[in-house]
């Protein structure tokens, strides 16, 4: 048993999270940093007696809760009146309280999942970037699973799998992210999906009335008026020029921006996707933006420069701080979003011919994923340089003639 929570345990610290399992004779509870009894601002490293068994079923519980306290404490929700033992082990209100006999069976391969992803060596070398991914792309999906499964009694498998991915609007990102999530949860318990899975998730790319809105470079250049803050300026700049995701602004090494350097920025491995370089579209907003200052006076002069963001991944997460980017935003009352920039960028690519993989390389996703993404502006390119040559041709033909 101590073997089983020492692994539980290590998989937690890869993944960036301090709390812990504890035994304690034969219970079970957690210890790690936690808000301070009496109100301060300290975090002094305390325990929650969970009241679980040492046994392998209150193991996977008590990850349960463990997850459960995470979250809470991410989202400053955290409160010692619900962590009282020993009513702490019971479910809280905002879980769902597992179905008799059926509960640990369910939580047990979802937890199974959550351990191997964090577990994966690739993961391993980027724990920031993996708890980004995990909070963002797979914990809601599977939270919607086990939601449909407490509701209708049915154990995971692919008839679960089906009616959570259906729960979503048929179209719409987040139903394709949901098939991509539980596509690999299936993998990883080894259930058969059927042959047409990918058509069943709908389209990845944006939607007709979304791409119609994306800005033109007109206006992007006009609504930077509308921010005040030198600071947010800057950031707005970069993610216009570069494509960069939110977060990326505060974790990309700026100093070839600094006169006579090439431009060419590098997007730090804590990113959520890892290193990648980024060449700037249209080369002459560095200027118009004002960026090469970012090139000049080292790291501290940069952060001092951009907004005042946490970027302590110890104390925040890389999509705690693409949040706060997108709240800017909206305070500002701009008309766009953060990404609305980097769909423009990436179009913008497209239109003077770069290569999609060269592309998709600077940002920061496969090519698979950019060509769902950007399917209509790519298939327009591609038809009108089939168009331009069969023209070329037949001009040539004519003049021969």
């Amino acid at each position: 048993m101590d073997r089983l929570i020492a692994d539980h345990n290590a998989r937690l610290a890869i993944a960036g999270i301090r709390l812990r399992l504890e035994r304690r004779g034969g219970r079970l509870g957690l210890r790690g940093p936690l808000p301070c009894r009496q109100g301060t601002a300290r975090r002094p490293v305390q325990r929650i007696s969970l009241a679980l068994p040492a046994n392998e079923a209150g193991v996977w519980e008590a990850l349960g809760r463990l997850r459960e306290v995470q979250r809470q404490l991410e989202l400053d929700g955290f409160d010692w009146r619900h962590w009282s033992s020993p009513s702490s082990a019971a479910p809280l209100p905002d879980r769902p309280a597992p179905g008799p006999g059926s509960g640990e069976r369910r939580a047990a391969p979802l937890q199974s999942f959550e351990d191997a992803f964090f577990a994966d060596p690739r993961r391993r070398r980027n724990p920031a970037g993996a708890r980004s991914t995990w909070t963002a792309a797979y914990r809601p999906y599977l939270r919607r699973l086990e939601q449909q499964g407490a509701a209708l009694g049915v154990p995971v498998g692919q008839e679960l799998l089906r009616r959570t991915l259906e729960s979503y609007e048929p179209g719409s990102r987040s139903r394709l992210q949901c098939g991509t999530a539980l596509a690999a949860l299936a993998r990883h318990l080894q259930l058969e999906l059927p042959a047409d899975w990918g058509d069943h998730a709908g389209g990845y790319g944006l939607h007709t009335a979304r791409f119609r809105q994306l800005p033109s470079d007109e206006l992007i250049l006009r609504l930077v008026e509308q921010v005040p803050n030198p600071a947010w300026r800057l950031a707005y700049g970069l993610m216009a020029t570069y494509g960069l995701r939110n977060h990326e602004i505060f974790f990309t090494d700026l100093t070839a921006l600094a006169p006579g350097g090439d431009r060419v920025i590098r997007v730090l491995p804590t990113s959520k996707t890892g290193e990648h370089q980024v060449w700037p579209f249209q080369p002459d907003w560095v200027d118009r933006f004002g960026l090469e200052r970012l090139g000049m006076g080292g790291h501290g002069a940069v952060l001092a420069a951009l907004p005042p963001v946490c970027t302590d991944l110890r104390r925040t997460t890389l999509q705690q701080v693409g949040r706060r980017v997108a709240e800017q935003f909206r305070r500002y009352g701009l008309p766009i979003t953060p990404y609305d920039l980097r769909h423009a960028w990436a179009v913008r690519t497209i239109h003077i011919g770069l290569p999609d993989t060269v592309a998709a390389r600077m940002m920061g996703h496969s090519v698979a994923i950019h060509t769902r993404t950007y399917h209509h502006w790519i298939t327009r390119r591609d038809q009108q340089q089939a168009v331009d040559a069969a023209l070329s041709r037949h001009g040539r033909s004519a003049q021969a003639a």
